[in-house]
C-alpha cells in the first residue's frame, strides 16, 4: 500500500530546516552571492543545528538519517539559496563513498570526528579533462609498499578550497580504465596537497569550488577506501544515492520561483488588472506548480528506494534529468511573470535561475542520465506486452480483425509479415507481402498457436 504521509519526526526535520533557511540563509544569500563569496560560518551553523551530517550512522555519532529526511531538508535549504545548499550538503557527498566502504577503522576515525567537530569533506572525481567520464580518471595512484603515491589534480571540487578532509578517486593505469580505479581518504595539510583559488561561476557563487593538486602526496594504507579494481563502482553507488538530492535542490529552488511569481501576479497589474487574471499566466502558474509537485513525488520515490534497500540507481537518474530540467523550465517561466523585473538584480528570480543552471551538469550531465536510463530500457527492462511478432490473433476477414468466435472451430492458418504488420489468411504465406512486397520468408504463422 502507498502512503506519502511524513512521520511526525519528518515534518519536525522539515520545519526546523524552513525556520533555518528564513532565518539564516535568506537574509545573507544575495550578499554573498553579489561578492561571489562563501560564508562558512553559516555552514557551521547548519552543523551546530544538525542540519549536517544528518546521515552519519548512530554508530558513529550520527543521527543515522535516510535519504528521505535528506531530501527535505535540502528542499528547504534550497529553497533559500542554492548555493549555500549545495556547500552545506557537500559533507553528504564527500561521506557517502567512506560510508558504504568495508574500510571500518577509517569510518569509525573519520566519520566520528565529523558527527562531532565542524569538519567538512569533499568528493573528488572531476579533473580539467573529464568530469561525468569517472573512467577517464587520470591522477594517478601509485603503489609504494603499503602506502600509494598520489600525483595528479581534480578540478570543479565543491568546498574544495575549504575542506578538511577529500575524498579522491584516482587510478594505478589510466588506460586500464574503471579497472584500475581506486579511492582514498585524504587530509587537506598532508605534504604535497595544495588547493586552488576559489572558481568564479555563473551561479553557485555561495558555494565554494576549487581545483586540489597532489604532487607525491603519501596516503597510508589505513586510508585507503577502496582497492584498484573496486572504485568506479563505489563512485556509481555513492551518485545513485547522491543523485536524488540534487533532486530536491532543484525541487526547492523552483518551489521558490513559483511562490515569488505567485506573489508579484497578484499584485502587479496591467490592462487595468492584476495580472493574475490573465489566462496566459494562470496557465504558467499552473505547470510550475505541476512540475514543482511531481518533481517532488519524483525525488522522494528515488530517495525511498534508496532507504529501503532498493538499488535507486534507474529512478535516480530519471530525477537527476527530469526534475532539474523541469526546474529550469519553472525559473524561465517565472522570469517571464516578472517580464523586465525578473531580467534585474532588483528581484531574486535571475540568481535562482542562475543557480539551478547547474543541477542539469553536475553529478552526471542530463545526458548521461539519459545515456544509463535508455541502456536499462533497451537491455533490461522486462516487457508486460508481448513481442510484435508474438502479438495474439484469432480470425482475420478482408483486411480486418473480427470479433472473437468462441465457438469456431476454424484453424485456418494466419501469418504476419514481420516487416509491416499485414496479416495473411491461408495454408501458405503468400509468396510476397501485397504491401511492403517483402518475400514470403518475412512472414511468421500466428495461427493456430504452436503448442
Amino acid at each position: 500500500m502507498l502512503d506519502f504521509t511524513l512521520s511526525k519526526q519528518q515534518e519536525e526535520v522539515r520545519q526546523h530546516a524552513r525556520e533555518f533557511a528564513l532565518k539564516e540563509i535568506l537574509p545573507v544569500a544575495w550578499y554573498y552571492d553579489e561578492i561571489d563569496e562563501i560564508p562558512t560560518y553559516i555552514l557551521e551553523k547548519a552543523f551546530n543545528e544538525g542540519l549536517m551530517n544528518s546521515d552519519i550512522p548512530t554508530e558513529y555519532g550520527g543521527k543515522g538519517y535516510g535519504l528521505v529526511e535528506g531530501a527535505l531538508m535540502t528542499e528547504e535549504i534550497s529553497a533559500a539559496c542554492p548555493g549555500l545548499a549545495t556547500s552545506i550538503f557537500d559533507n553528504s557527498l564527500g561521506m557517502e563513498p567512506l560510508i558504504l566502504s568495508n574500510n571500518e577503522a577509517l569510518k569509525k576515525k573519520y566519520l566520528t570526528k565529523i558527527a562531532n567537530e565542524f569538519k567538512l569533506i569533499c568528493f573528488a572525481t572531476s579533473e580539467p579533462t573529464m568530469g561525468s567520464d569517472v573512467s577517464g580518471i587520470r591522477c594517478k595512484a601509485e603503489k609504494d609498499g603499503d602506502d600509494y603515491i598520489l600525483n595528479g589534480t581534480k578540478f570543479w571540487i565543491t568546498n574544495g578550497g575549504i575542506a578538511d578532509y577529500m575524498t579522491v578517486f584516482a587510478t594505478v593505469d589510466p588506460k586500464s580504465k574503471h579497472k584500475g580505479i581506486c579511492a582514498f581518504l585524504v587530509e587537506r595539510d598532508w605534504e604535497g596537497v595544495s588547493v586552488g583559488k576559489h572558481i568564479p561561476k555563473l551561479g553557485q557563487r555561495c558555494s565554494n569550488t576549487a581545483g586540489l593538486n597532489f604532487k607525491n602526496v603519501r596516503v597510508p594504507k589505513e586510508n585507503v577506501i577502496a582497492p584498484p579494481g573496486e572504485g568506479f563502482l563505489l563512485a556509481m553507488k555513492t551518485f545513485s544515492r547522491t543523485r536524488p538530492i540534487i533532486g530536491s535542490f532543484a525541487v526547492g529552488a523552483a518551489r521558490s520561483a513559483m511562490e515569488y511569481a505567485i506573489d508579484y501576479a497578484k499584485k502587479r497589474q496591467a490592462f487595468g488588472m492584476n495580472i493574475s487574471n490573465f489566462q496566459a499566466i494562470q496557465f504558467k502558474i499552473a505547470e510550475m506548480y505541476q512540475k514543482v509537485e511531481t518533481s517532488r513525488l519524483m525525488t522522494w520515490k528515488a530517495a525511498w528506494e534508496a532507504d529501503n534497500g532498493i538499488d535507486p540507481t534507474i529512478t535516480a537518474s530519471i530525477t537527476k534529468f527530469y526534475v532539474t530540467e523541469s526546474a529550469m523550465e519553472v525559473l524561465n517561466d517565472a522570469l517571464q511573470v516578472f517580464a523586465g523585473y525578473g531580467y534585474t538584480r532588483f528581484f531574486p528570480i535571475e540568481k535562482l535561475l542562475r543557480d539551478t543552471r547547474l543541477f542539469t551538469i553536475y553529478e552526471g550531465t542530463s545526458e548521461i542520465q539519459r545515456g544509463i536510463v535508455a541502456g536499462y530500457a533497451l537491455n533490461s527492462y522486462e516487457s508486460v506486452m508481448p513481442p510484435l511478432d508474438d502479438l495474439p490473433v484469432t480470425r482475420f476477414e478482408s483486411g480486418m480483425h473480427r470479433k472473437p468466435d468462441e465457438t469456431t472451430t476454424d484453424s485456418t492458418p494466419l501469418w504476419r509479415c514481420r516487416m509491416c504488420g499485414y496479416i495473411h489468411e491461408g495454408d501458405e504465406p503468400p509468396e510476397e507481402c501485397p504491401y511492403c512486397f517483402f518475400p514470403k520468408t518475412a512472414f511468421k504463422k500466428v495461427w493456430p498457436e504452436e503448442k
